[in-house]
């Protein structure tokens, strides 16, 4: 089967209306990408924010009258007003294949590599893991995740309990764990996570009595030597002092989920209980690490 897809540029206010305009014409699916580059960072509970300007794209299939169906879609009350478009081909492919080459072998530092399971392991992958993309979120290609990967692929994990906070697809439990450390604890607030977790370590040999898969809280009194937090700024700055309070003195934290104007705020805030923090950047997304320092701070 092939397509034609319908292009538009419009503001965020008109974007509802012409999305159902769209479906209600025949289009078998319609996405929004940000025209401008605009960041949208961490909406509040409830919310679905859009960018001020929104590239709106529908797909149709190709036998469709397209001169018909664009005259009649602008007719409508629901079309902005001076807004043009055009109905262009998209090219016909195998939709699997295309998506299954996306995804290639990808080195994280100089052991760690994170592998799609359909393609071969490169022979320099000392400690492969393989990861496909799925529903929980987190498969190297991103800049946060590539950040915290390179961390624990330098750091010495051997006997060490690592807690994986915000685990998504468990990417870095895992990797922490076929790097050599012991005690592995994933814990996320979305079940489907978990279940991601649990299938992805089951795939790379993690046994099921080194890895505790679970939703919040931690059980009183869980400590742990390292804690990995992928997450956001605001959840990052409430927890705090539960990480000073979780980790052991000495023991290794590493955050991110971060863009690069945030570390000033995340830093003073971490400060009173963590000594040696340090900034690293991949290109906008940062990661902070450091210490728990042997000072109990109230």
């Amino acid at each position: 089967m092939s397509f034609i897809e319908l292009k538009i540029q419009v503001n965020k206010t008109q974007a509802e209306a012409l999305d159902e305009l769209l479906m209600e014409f025949g289009s078998l699916a319609v996405t929004l990408e940000d025209a401008e580059d605009q960041p949208i960072l961490e909406p509040g509970p409830g919310e679905t924010p859009l960018w001020q300007q929104i590239v709106l794209t529908a797909l149709f299939d190709s036998d469709i009258d397209r001169e018909a169906t664009l005259a009649a879609i602008q007719a409508d009350e629901a079309w902005p007003a001076g807004a043009h478009a055009r109905f262009q081909a998209v090219p016909d492919q195998d939709w699997v294949r295309a998506w299954m080459d996306r995804f290639q072998p990808m080195p994280f530092g100089t052991k760690l590599w994170v592998c799609p399971s359909w393609r071969p392991i490169p022979a320099e992958a000392k400690v492969p893991l393989l990861l496909d993309p799925g529903l929980a979120f987190g498969t190297g290609t991103h800049s946060t995740t590539r950040l915290c990967l390179e961390w624990l692929d330098s750091a010495d994990l051997s006997g060490k309990h690592v807690l994986d906070f915000g685990c998504g697809s468990g990417i870095l439990a895992i990797a922490a764990g076929k790097l050599g450390a012991a005690k592995l604890t994933a814990l996320d607030n979305d079940p489907q996570a978990l279940i991601a977790t649990r299938e992805n370590a089951e795939r790379n040999g993690i046994a099921a009595d080194q890895i505790d898969i679970q939703l919040p809280p931690l059980a009183e009194g869980f400590h742990c030597d390292v804690i990995l937090a992928n997450i956001l700024a605001e959840p990052l700055r409430q927890l705090a002092p539960l990480f000073a309070t979780v980790l052991k003195p000495g023991g290794a934290l590493v955050l991110s989920g971060l863009l690069a104007e945030q570390a000033d705020e995340l830093l003073a805030r971490y400060q009173p209980w963590f000594d040696s923090l340090a900034v690293s950047q991949h290109e906008d997304w940062i990661r902070i690490d450091g210490k728990r320092n042997f000072t109990d701070v109230t």
